[in-house]
């Protein structure tokens, strides 16, 4: 089996929002890895930070751990530091600085460009002797358009599993060094060293573990940068199986796979379920992103096996319209797709999270609206309504022109209008897409909501949406008691026929969400609103000193 040496002592700082946490909370972790130092280098070597900020605590960075595997010699000068995106910028170069390194690695994403240009510009500021490098999918690709590169001294486009050891050598050694962006070569996979065992026992209890038993996609889906990859390449499945065993047996229980395709090859799949269900805890938690046309018998079979809460599928489906789907170079078997949905939800515990996409060149509302109403009625759990962003580097660009695909210029770079799409429809079904995931992925909802929604699910719930936005011009901070109310009384006002049994329902769905008030004293009708007295906030605030 292969040997996992665990650092119980590895430095690993996951810094949550500074306000969440006492000051105490925050001081930099004094443990540093005890990994005996090699001659190669000498002590005083430069500190290196690898540093990243997560969308949201419960997250891990297993980019920034399969850097920290492959540093080599290096890595007793290396320490981990991962941030929150809600974190002010000043207080995250504090931490970062309290380090006191010479080297500083940042994995910039989509999700997280606009927060560490922040900290990188002031980092450059306060520490301008530091060596600042980036990498990442988001600097990737128009490197040199971007704010963020004209601020660090390197970037690493590309895999940078290695090249990041070599360039933090070429630092250390004084290499000159003739441009600041580099080109990572393609990495093989087995002259990498493992991550598994940099994740702390923090991380195992508290937050989602990544793991991969593949890289790349064979499929060209347009707007995804996967669409790049050749192909996609396996790691050694008898060496991964005993990675994930060592995890197991540390107490992990929370495994999301990266795999863009996890069932492309089945055989691989089998042996990687079958590991799983032979380990079954009440516990264990699997998420797969899985093709929706290519579910054989024998899966099927072995996936029925898994009880409920231990599986979750995220199945991107983005659209059924052929032509949207053959101008996005995506083959997709619709027929099957829909028929192993339903087979997934009448026959497994697996919850089902399915993907469109809204925005795609071709697509108009009419046509999006087919595709939700047919996605609907196979019957997942949700079904996440993403727009499609411009994500620098996919082949998505190509049809800019053809078909006016017009960009958000700041990030997420969502689109905002297309030739068939204009930008009001496109806020329309953005509201839409907020509402849905407030009230229909929520699942709070459960016992109502097929009562509201007909044959026509998008044409019902795109009512209900405008309702509740002419009603409130809110699309967040609705909290939940008030969205009993706005469904209620959105119901009573658009279909006073289906009210009645409505209500029973929705009656249900309050005592299922445990909310404190009772379900009577609800505003459960329309009713004109009451004109509301606005009082000078000045004087509201001198009155509140003064009572």
């Amino acid at each position: 089996m292969a040997e996992q040496t665990y650092h119980s002592d590895l430095s690993v700082t996951q810094i949550p929002h500074i306000e969440a946490v006492t000051a105490d909370a925050i001081k930099p972790d004094s443990n540093i890895l005890s990994t005996k130092v090699s001659h190669e280098i000498d002590k005083t070597a430069p500190k290196i930070v690898l540093a990243t900020l997560n969308a949201r605590y419960f997250h891990t960075s297993f980019g920034l751990r399969y850097l920290y595997a492959n540093l080599k010699e290096l890595q007793p000068f290396c320490e981990i530091k991962e941030f929150i995106i809600q974190t002010r910028a000043i207080d995250i170069v504090e931490q970062i600085l309290a380090s006191k390194p010479d080297i500083v690695g940042f994995g910039v994403y989509i999700w997280n460009i606009v927060e560490t240009t922040d900290v990188v510009s002031l980092l450059k500021v306060i520490a301008p002797e530091i060596k600042i490098v980036l990498g990442g999918p988001e600097v990737s690709y128009e490197t040199e358009q971007q704010s963020i590169v004209a601020s660090a001294d390197y970037v690493l486009t590309g895999p940078a599993d290695l090249s990041f050891y070599q360039l933090c050598k070429d630092i250390i050694n004084d290499t000159p060094l003739d441009r600041k962006i580099l080109n990572s070569k393609p990495v093989e996979l087995n002259e990498l060293a493992s991550p598994y065992q940099y994740y702390t026992d923090e991380d195992l209890t508290h937050r989602l573990l990544y793991v991969e038993a593949s890289r790349g996609c064979p499929f060209k889906c347009e707007f995804c940068l996967s669409s790049l990859d050749k192909t996609s390449v396996p790691f050694e499945i008898v060496l991964f199986l005993e990675q994930m065993e060592i995890l197991y047996n540390r107490g992990a229980r929370n495994f999301k796979f990266i795999d863009r395709t996890f069932n492309l090859n089945i055989n691989t799949t089998m042996q990687i379920m079958q590991f799983f269900l032979d380990r079954m805890t009440d516990d264990l938690y699997l998420h797969f992103e899985v093709v929706p046309d290519h579910l054989p018998r024998k899966l099927k079979e072995l996936l029925a096996q898994f009880p409920e809460g231990s599986l979750q599928f995220e199945i991107g489906i983005q659209t059924f319209n052929t032509q949207v789907q053959k101008n996005i170079s995506r083959k997709q078997n619709n027929a099957k797709s829909k028929e192993n949905l339903i087979w997934l939800k009448d026959n497994t515990s697996a919850h089902i999270h399915a993907d469109l996409i809204f925005g795609l060149p071709g697509e108009t509302f009419e046509t999006f609206k087919d595709s939700f109403n047919q996605l609907y009625h196979c019957r997942p759990h949700e079904i996440q309504m993403g727009i499609l962003k411009r994500l620098k580097g996919s082949p998505i660009i190509r049809h800019t022109e053809a078909f006016d695909l017009r960009f958000n210029p700041l990030p997420p770079f969502n689109i905002l209008s297309t030739d068939r799409v204009s930008f009001a429809t496109m806020q329309r079904i953005n509201r839409f897409a907020r509402y849905w995931d407030m009230i229909g992925n929520s699942g709070r909802f459960k016992y109502s909501l097929p009562h509201i929604l007909s044959d026509e699910p998008f044409d019902d719930f795109m009512a209900i949406t405008e309702w509740i936005f002419n009603k409130t011009g809110q699309i967040h901070k609705i909290n939940l008691k008030k969205l009993f109310e706005l469904i209620s009384q959105a119901v009573e006002a658009l279909y006073p026929e289906k009210h009645e049994i409505v209500l029973e329902k929705i009656e249900q769905d309050y005592e299922a969400a445990k909310l404190k008030s009772l379900f009577s004293s609800l505003s459960l009708y329309a009713v004109p609103q009451a004109a509301a007295t606005v009082k000078n906030k000045s004087l509201q605030r001198q009155q509140r000193h003064m009572s």
